[in-house]
């Protein structure tokens, strides 16, 4: 069975950084579009950043333009997301996809989801 496996959440001053990683467990996720989702306590699942195979394309939510940065390392078969100035509401579990269709903002489109990273920002 394929699995997404996330990793580098914790607890974080607001004005900090992080950095989540998704390793999946096959190596042909190296074709497929990847991107993380995150929900906060209470909230419906949301978009946060996607990147195509070739890492020339990216895709971000409103929210955290210009603060995260999605990124792969095809030889390293590892997808990241950069995050930094962490405010208070980034708190959430991040979820590592794996899409099946171009429309990256929607949770449809994924094909795969990793377990979750829990990221929680303290003010």
């Amino acid at each position: 069975q394929v699995q997404l496996i996330e990793s580098g959440g914790g607890l974080v001053q607001a004005g900090g950084s992080l950095r989540l990683s998704c390793v999946p467990s096959e190596r042909t996720f190296k074709a497929y579009p990847m991107g993380w989702f995150r929900q906060a306590p209470g909230m419906e699942r949301e978009f946060v950043a996607a990147i195509r195979w070739s890492g020339e394309n990216v895709y971000y939510a409103d929210s955290v333009k210009g603060r995260f940065t999605i990124s792969r390392d095809n030889t390293e078969n590892t997808v990241y997301l950069q995050m930094n100035s962490l405010k208070p509401e980034d708190t959430a579990v991040y979820y590592c996809a794996a899409y099946k269709s171009a429309s990256y903002y929607y949770i449809p489109s994924v094909e795969y989801w990793g377990k979750g990273t829990l990221v929680t920002v303290a003010s």
